[in-house]
């Protein structure tokens, strides 16, 4: 297992490259009035990829997690670039992130973070018939790849090192996908 990086220094941001908040005030049907506040996803959106590399065994990626301080396992993902659509981020992060490039890209839904207070939502797509092809990415270091049975997911996510919920909800439909259960409403 790697060490994790050195952390020099932390401050608050009141501006985000990435995020910025934003307040609501809203009217319900009942008459009541609340603001809330939520936190604005800069960008074209994201995707979270669940690459195949045969029938039963996925590909996962291990990363360092600022948010949590520790290396996680997680499916591979990324941002969308300017004019990209889902399948084209999805195909250009799986190249950089796992060496790998996909025949045949299914989304299966969509995912938000957490509806109550972030705009960001992110393609779960499924990258099958999978051949080796790798891009330069922008991740800081090199992320290992570990392969991992998908009859094996009870024990997968009982990992303290698995904790990324929309990885973990994106391997499930993937499974039901695959096994002829999972269809969008």
């Amino acid at each position: 297992m790697r060490k994790p990086p050195t952390i020099h220094a932390t401050r608050e941001l009141e501006q985000s490259h990435f995020l910025r908040a934003e307040q609501l005030d809203l009217e319900f049907s009942n008459g009541e009035r609340r603001t809330y506040e939520r936190l604005k996803a800069s960008g074209l959106g994201a995707v979270i990829i669940v690459p195949m590399l045969d029938d039963d065994t996925v590909l996962l990626v291990r990363e360092y997690g600022a948010g949590v301080g520790r290396y996680e396992l997680s499916l591979p993902k990324g941002r969308l670039d300017q004019d990209e659509t889902a399948e084209q981020g999805a195909d250009r992060e799986l190249k950089e992130e796992v060496g790998y490039g996909a025949n045949k890209l299914t989304i299966l839904h969509n995912l938000s973070l957490s509806p109550s207070y972030m705009t960001h939502m992110a393609h779960i797509v499924l990258a099958q018939d999978l051949y080796p092809e790798r891009l330069p990415g922008d991740e800081p270091e090199e992320l290992e790849v570990v392969p991992w049975k998908m009859a094996d997911l009870h024990t997968l996510v009982a990992r303290d090192d698995v904790t990324e919920g929309r990885s973990i909800a994106a391997l499930f439909m993937a499974r039901e996908y695959l096994a002829g259960r999972f269809r969008r409403a």
